[in-house]
């Protein structure tokens, strides 16, 4: 099992997540590395919680099935819990976002290339379409007449 795990100085926002619905799903986007020969695919891979894709020679499903180029093996994730939302207070501590069920793999980097959103600490502005793929995202909530931020953006794949 793996953790996707945010740390991030926010101000002026709490209850960042990733934008994450069935109709317009967040796309995860990770290195992923065969935990059986260590070779690590070259692309990054992208997948979502609500696709299914068959495991081959299974009965089962998960959302990412991948086939190791090197070893042949067939690979598999699914997200088992989350998204979590990283709230104003837990300041530079680190937060799951999501947990993944891994199977022969490992994710060992992680790309924020999706939107996000949060709500205005004070004012319960909300905001979306967030972008945090530079490592900090800058605002302004006109109901607050205050700057909003996202900054010192961190992220860990571990262990859970």
């Amino acid at each position: 099992m793996l953790s996707l795990v945010l740390s991030a100085e926010l101000t002026g926002v709490t209850e960042l997540r990733p934008q994450d619905t069935p109709e317009d799903p967040y796309y995860y986007t990770f290195k992923v590395q065969c935990t059986s020969c260590r070779e690590t695919h070259p692309n990054w891979v992208s997948f979502n919680r609500f696709e299914q894709h068959e495991i081959p020679g299974s009965r089962g499903e998960a959302n990412f099935v991948w086939k190791c180029k090197l070893c042949q093996k067939t690979h598999s994730a699914s997200i088992v819990a989350g998204p979590n939302v990283y709230e104003a207070d837990e300041k530079r501590k680190g937060r799951k976002v999501i947990d993944i069920d891994c199977r022969g793999l490992e994710f060992t980097d992680f790309k924020a290339d999706g939107e996000w959103e949060a709500k205005g600490t004070e004012s319960s502005t909300p905001f979306t379409a967030i972008d945090l793929s530079e490592g900090e995202w800058y605002d302004y909530d006109e109901k607050a007449g205050d700057e909003v931020a996202i900054k010192e953006i961190t992220w860990e794949v571990a262990r859970a």
